[in-house]
């Protein structure tokens, strides 16, 4: 089994790609799923932002404080 620790991941830092916040959905809602919860996450094309000078991508979950709010069905 996988903790989750912060600063340690085998996925890039760069999550703004669509296939690294993929990546990162895909790891969260496997996360919560494989302790019996259900979370749904989200993938929000925030277009070109000129401070990052970049498109970015924002990864949203219906967790509240980072906690999921339903058993799996």
């Amino acid at each position: 089994m996988m903790h989750f620790r912060p600063g340690q991941t085998a996925f890039t830092r760069e999550h703004c790609t669509r296939e690294a916040a993929q990546a990162l959905r895909e790891r969260i809602e496997r996360y919560w799923n494989e302790r019996g919860y259900e979370v749904r996450v989200d993938l929000v094309e925030a277009g070109f932002n000129p401070a990052m000078r970049s498109a970015r991508r924002d990864v949203r979950s219906d967790m509240l404080n980072g906690l999921p709010r339903r058993l799996a069905s």
